[in-house]
C-alpha cells in the first residue's frame, strides 16, 4: 500500500447546478477535503437528478472561489463530443486559473453523453484506440506545438494553444478493464478507477504506471439514519446498481430510469455507502487504499451536501492530516 494517500471530495454535475457547484468546492476546501474531482456530462444519468451544466464553466467559476484545492474532471471524453484540439485549450486555460492545481481526468466516455454529435457510438476498443490518439494531440498542443496531423480518427489542421500554463496539467486516464487500466500505464500520468480492483492496478503498474497516482471513487448516502440514507440513494443515484455494460451503452436518460425500476434498494444498498456509521465509511475508503489506490474521491448522494460536510469533518477527515496527504494508521493494517 502506498505511504501517503489523498482524500477527496466528488463533485457531481447529474444532480447540482452550476452555481451550487461552485459553493460546494468552496465548501470543500473549507472543510478540509485538499482535492475534488467533477464529472464531466452532456445529460444526467435519469432525469429526476436533473443537471448537467457545462464542466469548463464551473472550473473557471471554481478557480475564483478556492486558493488551495486541487480539482480535475472525472473525466472528459476527447473522442466524438469534443475534438481534442479544444479539449487541450480548455484545459490549458484551466490550468492558468489554478495554477499547479488542475489535473485533465480522460477517458473514453458514455455514449449516453456523446452520441449528441449525431456520430456513430465506436466499440471499446475503437474507443482506446480513439483516446491514445487524442491524448498525443493534447500532450503535443500542451508544450505549446504547432500541430497539423492526419490520424486515423483526428484531423488538425495549424493548431497552436497560445494561453497557456507555465507547466502542462497531468493526464490521468480513466478504465474499467485491464486493457483500459493498461493504456493509463503506458501513455497516462496517472490511472481513474471505477472499482477498487488490485488486479487493474497491477495492469497499471506492469504498463509503466508505477509510482504513478491511482484515483478511485467511493459512492456515499450520509443521513441521520441508514433508512433514510439508503431510500434517497435508491432515488438520486439507482444507476450505481445498474449493469455496468450498459453504462456505456444506453442512449438517454429515460433509458437509464428505465433500466433503474428493476433496481432495489438492496441492489443500491451494496454498491453506496449509505447511513451515518463512520466505520462503514471508513472500510469503504479502506478497500481502495488496499487494492493500491493513492487518492479516493468520495461522492454524497443527494442534496444534504451540508450534512455530509459536517460528518466528514467531525467523523472522517480528523482521522487523516488536515492536508489529506497521509493515510490514517488504522488503514495500514
Amino acid at each position: 500500500m502506498a505511504a501517503t494517500f489523498r482524500l477527496g471530495y466528488w463533485l457531481s454535475s447529474e444532480e447540482h447546478d452550476a452555481q451550487r457547484l461552485t459553493r460546494l468546492a468552496a465548501e470543500a476546501e473549507q472543510c478540509g477535503f485538499s482535492a475534488a474531482v467533477i464529472s464531466d456530462h452532456f445529460h444526467p444519468w435519469i432525469p429526476d437528478q436533473g443537471q448537467s451544466p457545462f464542466v469548463w464553466t464551473v472550473l473557471g467559476a471554481i478557480s475564483q472561489v478556492t486558493t488551495s484545492l486541487r480539482i480535475g474532471t472525472g473525466v472528459t471524453a476527447p473522442i466524438m463530443r469534443t475534438h481534442p484540439a479544444v479539449v487541450a485549450q480548455a484545459a490549458a486555460t484551466t490550468a492558468t486559473l489554478l495554477p499547479d492545481r488542475f489535473f485533465l481526468g480522460l477517458g473514453t466516455g458514455e455514449r449516453l453523453n456523446e452520441q449528441v454529435t449525431g456520430d456513430r457510438w465506436p466499440p471499446p476498443s475503437e474507443r482506446r484506440d480513439m483516446l491514445a490518439e487524442a491524448v498525443e494531440i493534447i500532450r503535443r498542443l500542451l508544450d505549446g506545438e504547432e500541430v497539423t496531423c492526419r490520424s486515423p480518427h483526428f484531423a488538425v489542421e495549424h493548431a497552436q494553444i497560445y494561453s497557456r500554463p507555465d507547466r502542462p496539467p497531468p493526464l490521468y486516464l480513466a478504465g474499467s478493464s485491464k486493457a483500459g487500466a493498461e493504456l493509463a500505464g503506458r501513455i497516462g500520468d496517472g490511472f481513474v478507477g471505477v472499482k477498487a480492483s488490485s488486479a487493474h492496478i497491477d495492469a497499471f503498474e506492469g504498463a509503466g504506471g508505477a509510482g504513478k497516482a491511482r484515483l478511485g471513487q467511493v459512492h456515499v448516502c450520509w443521513a441521520p439514519t441508514r433508512t433514510e440514507a439508503i431510500e434517497l440513494a435508491h432515488h438520486w443515484w439507482p444507476n450505481a446498481a445498474i449493469a455496468p455494460g450498459l453504462l456505456t451503452e444506453l442512449a438517454r436518460p429515460a433509458h437509464f430510469a428505465q433500466a433503474a425500476r428493476s433496481v432495489s434498494t438492496d441492489d443500491v444498498a451494496a454498491k453506496v455507502v449509505c447511513g451515518p456509521d463512520p466505520q462503514d465509511h471508513v472500510d469503504a475508503i479502506a478497500t481502495f487504499a488496499k487494492a493500491g489506490f493513492t487518492e479516493v474521491y468520495v461522492h454524497q448522494v443527494g442534496p444534504n451536501q451540508e450534512g455530509f460536510f459536517d460528518f466528514y469533518r467531525r467523523e472522517i477527515l480528523p482521522m487523516f492530516s488536515y492536508d489529506g496527504a497521509h493515510i490514517l494508521k488504522g488503514l495500514t493494517s
